[in-house]
């Protein structure tokens, strides 16, 4: 965890790590008050008319706003199933992070590749699919004979 930090922080002076705080703290206050603003006003302008219930005041919008996030997750950000999701997917985190590595130095040349051997190159594989299919379809009406 120690790594952790030191990589995100980077030397970065101790008023930088304040203010990104400071910044944290009023941006989750500013989205709490956005969020509990328009629930409580769709909730006041769709709610009443179409299933006859009661108005609700902004804090009620913002504890069913809670009560809805801890029903249905948190998104991305963890909650709900999404720890299992990750845990079982860790062939393709692999490849993504394989992506990020790789040299895409030599893409250099891929457009004068496929202009000269790419397109002759890629009907020629598909002919290959194609008669390889065949032929595994003609094998399996033999056998099933």
């Amino acid at each position: 965890m120690e790594k952790y930090f030191k990589h995100k922080l980077k030397g970065r002076s101790p008023i930088v790590i304040v203010g990104y705080v400071i910044f944290g703290i009023f941006a989750v206050t500013a989205m709490a008050i956005l969020f509990g603003y328009i629930i409580m006003s769709l909730w006041n302008w769709l709610m009443p008319e179409l299933f006859d219930l009661p108005v609700i005041s902004y804090w009620q919008a913002v504890g069913l706003f809670i009560l809805a996030k801890f029903l249905f997750g948190f998104g991305s950000s963890g909650g709900g199933g999404s720890k299992g999701k990750k845990s079982n997917c860790k062939d393709e985190a692999y490849g993504e992070n394989q992506m990020k590595n790789r040299d895409f130095s030599k893409w250099a040349h891929y457009d004068k590749f496929w202009e000269e051997k790419g397109e002759k190159a890629y009907t020629d594989f598909v002919e290959e699919l194609e008669k390889s299919r065949h032929k595994n379809e003609d094998n399996n009406n033999t056998e099933s004979k």
